[in-house]
């Protein structure tokens, strides 16, 4: 029997990018979605790495089985980090891209466009009921854009501009996002991690 491993999340593009990585490895993957009766875990600590952990330890100790948490956001230059981790509900309320994208271009208007650089960044925690096993990084550079182009991906993906491909994040492919985003560079790590455990 292949080990379960929960991805701690109930987004369902997130799960699948995440499950396109993983998919080679020999483990069960689940999301939070099976485990209906599990409660959300708050987002308390100051920092990516604070929150991953703190909600891989707690979804694994939740659900019995091993658990991948990220903790994942954008940190524009212009506004000193920020939005950060709060980039999900930025806008006052979790997960509604279209707010959160409008507070990003509010906050910037009295800023120069030049100074509009940024990163995604993503930490990412495995851990068992009993104790995070590995913590992982990646991080991603661009800038963003007044415009919002492309209808992949999600969040601040169609302001996401990557210069060397001339492209928002939301005009590539699924599966160039899958080698090219912080997620996807601290999943990498991650999957390298994972395939020593197992």
């Amino acid at each position: 029997m292949p080990r379960t491993l929960v991805i701690a999340t109930r987004n369902r593009k997130k799960f699948e990018e995440i499950a396109a990585i993983l998919g080679p490895l020999h483990v069960a993957l689940k999301s939070l979605d099976d485990f209906a009766a599990v409660p959300p875990v708050a987002e308390t600590g100051e920092t990516f790495e604070a929150n991953a952990r703190a909600k891989a330890g707690a979804y694994a100790r939740a659900t019995g089985e091993w658990a991948l948490a990220d903790d994942s956001g954008l940190q524009v230059d212009a506004l000193g980090g920020r939005p950060g981790i709060r980039s999900s509900r930025w806008g006052g309320q979790e997960g509604n891209d279209r707010l959160n994208n409008e507070t990003l271009l509010r906050a910037l208007a009295g800023h120069p466009k030049e100074t509009w650089t940024a990163r995604y960044r993503c930490v990412m925690a495995l851990a068992t009921p009993d104790r995070v096993l590995a913590v992982t990084e990646g991080a991603c550079e661009g800038c963003i854009t007044e415009e919002p182009v492309g209808s992949n991906g999600f969040g601040y993906d169609p302001h996401f501009y990557l210069p060397e491909l001339g492209r928002t994040m939301a005009e590539i492919p699924p599966e160039m996002k899958n080698r090219l985003s912080h997620r996807a560079q601290a999943l990498a790590a991650m999957k390298t991690r994972l395939e020593k455990l197992l």
